[in-house]
């Protein structure tokens, strides 16, 4: 049996990172909130999942899988989580299409706080929408705010909740962000001297690279296997989901703080 992505998926895996390499330079002004979501409704990426009828790609979780990791290697500030990983197993065909046009932004209630509150439209709080209405608090991340809604009247959703899918939503993101920090830290530890030599000759700080490699694999595997688990409605769907998302997220904050 082969477990490898299809050349389409590899070609979509390839076309991402490209486009979001030359839009979202390490360069850019982290405290600009552009997050480019019209392009992403050109692109097709906002209704990968959603049906063609609904003006969607009719695709599958997947797709957006591979799009999830490009877009945390991008260190994407915009609310793509938030809407396909989280809020749209809850919505129904008229909101799906909003969706997939880039019409509406969605995110959702979780444990209380709302990321990405004050950059959607829209909110998913206990199979019920709301407009995202409320207090935004301080984070260490200006692109990915945080907030408590404020519940005003609320639109019944047609919806249900789907933990599995937003853990391995969660988790291929966490592994996007993991593979760019360590690539970050092998070119600087190529470049920086220190007594005349770079510094990833010391073990001290090689061994590091070598533990964040070791994890970042281990968190791929996982995520991956969540990401089939849930396309395919596999019965494994909700241990797979958190393992991966457990280990993913550790995985991210570790490779970071190394």
């Amino acid at each position: 049996m082969d477990f490898a992505f299809t050349s389409e998926q590899q070609d979509l895996k390839r076309q991402a990172r490209a486009w979001l390499t030359e839009r979202y330079p390490l360069d850019r002004d982290w405290e600009a909130q552009d997050d480019a979501w019209p392009e992403l409704a050109e692109l097709g990426w906002l209704g990968v999942s959603v049906a063609e009828e609904e003006g969607g790609a009719g695709l599958g979780f997947l797709e957006e899988a591979i799009l999830l990791e490009e877009l945390g290697y991008a260190l994407y500030p915009g609310p793509y989580l938030g809407t396909v990983g989280l809020a749209l197993p809850w919505l129904g065909a008229e909101e799906r299409a909003a969706v997939a046009s880039g019409r509406t932004r969605w995110s959702a209630e979780v444990r209380g706080l709302v990321p990405w509150l004050g950059s959607v439209d829209r909110v998913v709080a206990d199979g019920t929408a709301y407009d995202a209405r409320g207090s935004e608090l301080p984070t260490v991340d200006p692109t990915r705010t945080l907030g408590r809604l404020e519940r005003g009247d609320g639109t019944p959703l047609g919806g249900e909740r789907n933990i599995p899918r937003a853990r391995a939503a969660m988790a291929c993101e966490a592994v996007g962000v993991a593979q760019r920090v360590l690539e970050l830290g092998i070119q600087h530890a190529s470049t920086r001297e220190q007594f005349g030599r770079p510094i990833g000759v010391s073990q001290a700080v090689s061994h590091q690279l070598a533990d964040t490699y070791a994890d970042i694999e281990l968190a791929r595997s996982l995520a991956y296997w969540a990401a089939w688990c849930v396309a395919e409605e596999d019965e494994q769907a909700a241990p797979a989901a958190a393992a991966a998302k457990a280990f993913a997220a550790e995985a991210a904050v570790a490779a970071c703080e190394r």
